[in-house]
């Protein structure tokens, strides 16, 4: 297994359990934690293979992807309740699966059109859309609108493996770098609450003041 093939299954088997964290939080049936699993775990390689225009998508040409999903929502279901805080845990392993994500999403998308701006934005759709899609299903506050950063580790880790690529890193090297700088944004900004200022909102004029 390559290491990109590694960081594809680690970022579906982590976004996966994210889901079933989600769906333990909502006291769902074994099928719901599946559900959500699945849609997590393979929500942001969809969008990217749509994207890109590959058929068919990933895990259609794989189905272990499927198998994977369906191994870790049935784990999260029969241990979620030994965790004292799961919304830290899904925090945690979103962060993970995010730095896998945004690597592997980057690294699709360069070898798909020889393009490090398209390789960077699909390196952040893909980290990206599996956890807006789960919070989504799962009626919980979306990972765009929390305060920390999220958005930015993922284009953290995609740019630097993007760069590295470009500058004649070994594919490990690479994958490593965006791995580590992605996750690294992402957990300082869960443990030290790292934000941009925020946009501060001002009266409107008065229309006859624009004329």
């Amino acid at each position: 297994m390559t290491i990109l093939e590694l960081l594809d299954y680690a970022g579906v088997a982590v976004f996966a359990a994210t889901g079933a964290l989600s769906a333990s939080r909502k006291q769902l049936d074994v099928i719901g934690f599946l559900f959500l699993a699945a849609a997590t775990g393979i929500g942001g390689g969809t969008f990217r293979d749509l994207i890109l225009g590959a058929a068919p998508v990933f895990w259609v040409a794989k189905p272990t992807y499927l198998i994977v999903c369906v191994a870790v929502g049935l784990v999260v279901f029969f241990t979620a309740h030994l965790f004292e805080s799961r919304y830290r845990l899904l925090l945690w392993f979103d962060a993970l699966g995010m730095a896998a994500y945004s690597v592997m999403g980057a690294a699709k998308g360069l070898a798909a059109t020889g393009s490090p701006t398209v390789a960077v934005a699909t390196g952040v759709m893909t980290a990206s859309v599996g956890g807006i899609l789960r919070d989504v299903l799962a009626s919980e506050p979306t990972i765009l609108l929390r305060p920390e950063i999220y958005v930015t580790a993922a284009l953290t880790g995609a740019s630097v493996f993007t760069a590295a690529g470009l500058i004649g890193a070994p594919l490990a090297a690479a994958s490593a770098a965006g791995f580590v700088a992605a996750f690294l944004v992402r957990g300082g900004a869960l443990r030290f609450g790292w934000r941009f200022p925020v946009y501060k909102p001002r009266p409107g004029r008065h229309p006859d003041d624009v004329m």
